[in-house]
């Protein structure tokens, strides 16, 4: 019986060969797009670098992994990164083109977490801070040998504690929790379960605090209409029989106690709007005499 067949592993000589191979190929080929005698020629030379160079723009973009973007997404960048670094590059300035790539591709990566990568976007200011903050406690944690406090944080970068907390609390604009996430309860309800809403009883406790002292004005008929009415749930023509009328009398009875209604609750409305201008202008003649006589 014959051994399975395996795939024979690339050493590492010939990797470092393969690399060095693509180095040297990417230098010649961009020194010929330098020199070459018109756009068309030029473009297609850099098109091969391109190519030849796009394991370089994904191993860079592997390292931003694990982030809130699709990884794809990344690469994509990573990508636009590349063709801008061939587009700009200068072989005659006497730097490799790996050096100059690698920080071109990082930019553009790091420029599309800053400007996409925010659910809820703070100011520029804080996301500067933010990623400063970041690399600082990478640094002091190792010193400390635990995490830094705010105040730490906010030493070591010469900038407020206020500032440095802002900077903080802005981690979950990043990726912020969804309202439909499980929360950490037996029920295993939902964030958006435990979200209030608006109290319909609001607007009848406001009403009825301000009918209460104009209706104990009305005559007794006419709280009676409105008991029977409104609160006793009656018909005009169940009002009518108890009262011995009419149902339209009910009706115009009905009409023109809610129109006096109406008409006191706006007189007072308005009252109290007058009284609240008056004030302010009382509020500020005092400072006027102030300014005129300093």
């Amino acid at each position: 019986m014959s051994a399975p067949m395996t795939t024979p592993r690339r050493s590492n000589h010939t990797s470092n060969r393969d690399d060095g191979d693509r180095v040297e190929l990417t230098h010649r080929l961009l020194k010929e797009a330098a020199a070459a005698p018109d756009d068309e020629e030029r473009r297609r030379l850099q098109d091969e670098v391109i190519v030849l160079n796009t394991g370089l723009a994904e191993s860079i973009a592997r390292r931003y992994a694990k982030r809130s973007e699709e990884q794809s997404d990344v690469t994509q960048v990573a990508y636009v990164g590349l063709v801008n670094a061939v587009r700009r590059f200068a072989p005659d300035r006497g730097i490799d083109f790996i050096s100059f790539a690698m920080p071109t591709i990082t930019g553009e990566i790091k420029r599309f977490f800053r400007d996409q990568g925010w659910t809820v976007r703070p100011p520029r200011r804080i996301q500067d801070l933010h990623r400063q903050i970041t690399a600082a406690t990478s640094h002091l944690s190792q010193t400390l040998g635990r995490s830094p406090s705010p105040e730490e944080l906010a030493d070591h970068l010469g900038e407020e504690v206020a500032d440095v907390n802002e900077a903080l609390s802005c981690r979950s604009c990043y990726t912020p929790v969804s309202i439909d996430a499980p929360t950490r309860t037996e029920e295993g309800t939902s964030l958006s379960d435990l979200l209030g809403a608006d109290d319909g009883n609001f607007d009848r406790s406001e009403a009825t605090t301000a009918l209460q002292p104009l209706c104990r004005e009305l005559p007794e008929r006419d709280k009676r209409i409105l008991y029977l009415r409104f609160f006793h749930g009656w018909t005009q023509q169940e009002i009518a029989q108890e009262l011995g009328v009419t149902q339209m009398q009910v009706s115009r009875l009905l009409a023109r106690i809610l129109g006096h209604l109406r008409t006191r609750l706006g007189s007072l409305e308005a009252g109290d709007g007058h009284v609240k201008g008056r004030r302010e202008a009382s509020g500020s003649q005092p400072a006027a005499r102030r300014r005129r006589a300093a």
